[in-house]
């Protein structure tokens, strides 16, 4: 969000939010979805993998980009968390 503030400590509206802030980058970069060819989901518990793939279909769809997903320590503001793309705009 603008603010900057984490809204929430619960997993799937920190995926929510985490996918919409990922769509607004693309957008400005005049990307879309469909133009990511590599995510990488860093999740603070393995255990909530389930609950974040089904806000992640929800975005892709259709659209399968190779992903990789890791349990990480911590990661900054003490989300449970993140998510970085890398996209191809032709």
């Amino acid at each position: 969000p603008k603010t900057g503030k984490v809204e929430s400590n619960e997993i799937v509206a920190q995926t929510q939010q985490a996918l919409k802030n990922l769509l607004a980058v693309l957008r400005a970069a005049g990307a879309e979805a469909r133009d990511v060819c590599k995510t990488t989901v860093y999740l603070k518990d393995m255990n909530d993998f389930s609950l974040v793939n089904q806000e992640y279909e929800k975005v892709f769809h259709e659209h399968k980009p190779a992903r990789a997903c890791v349990e990480v320590a911590r990661l900054p503001k003490d989300v449970l968390v993140e998510i970085d793309a890398i996209a191809v705009i032709d």
